[in-house]
């Protein structure tokens, strides 16, 4: 299964310019994800990091991590209106330097999940050299009809 960028912007409430994913390639309900981040000469943040020798921020690949990994969750939760919140990573580590004309291949695994908590384990290649791993840890927010429809069809 693949999405385009439009299908994933009917899923995570990002846009441009924090929207990091612009394809999924493979999807594997409740288990994994794979994404694509082509980054382009063009992205703003390469005007100050830096303006000599661009490099995408070490913190916008774990973005571009979360994002993919908030694609998997929440459209299996499939609950309209829900974010998913960025609460802590472990186990970072970069191992090369990202420039315009990579392509990211963002690849996220579901660890534990446990509706509202979960976490990945991510990892971001450029023609198949790893540069950035970590453990991403996430809370699910839902809207709040949503929560109370949970809580009123819950059994007491």
């Amino acid at each position: 299964m693949q999405l385009d960028v439009n299908e994933i912007k009917k899923i995570l409430p990002h846009r441009y310019p924090m929207l990091l994913v612009d394809r999924v390639i493979e999807i594997e309900p409740g288990k994994r994800i794979v994404g694509i981040k082509n980054v382009s000469a063009n992205e703003s943040f390469f005007q100050g990091h830096f303006p000599e020798e661009p490099i995408m921020p070490g913190v916008l690949i774990l973005e571009a991590l979360a994002q993919v990994s908030c694609v998997l969750v929440l459209r299996d939760l499939n609950v309209q209106g829900s974010i998913s919140l960025f609460t802590g990573a472990d186990d970072v580590s970069f191992r090369r330097k990202v420039v315009p004309g990579d392509q990211l291949k963002l690849e996220a695994e579901i660890e534990k999940m446990r509706v509202p908590f979960g976490r990945m384990k991510c990892k971001a290649t450029v023609d198949g050299v790893l540069a950035a791993e970590a453990t991403l840890k996430f809370m699910i927010q839902m809207p709040d009809k949503a929560k109370s429809a949970s809580v009123e069809s819950s059994p007491r």
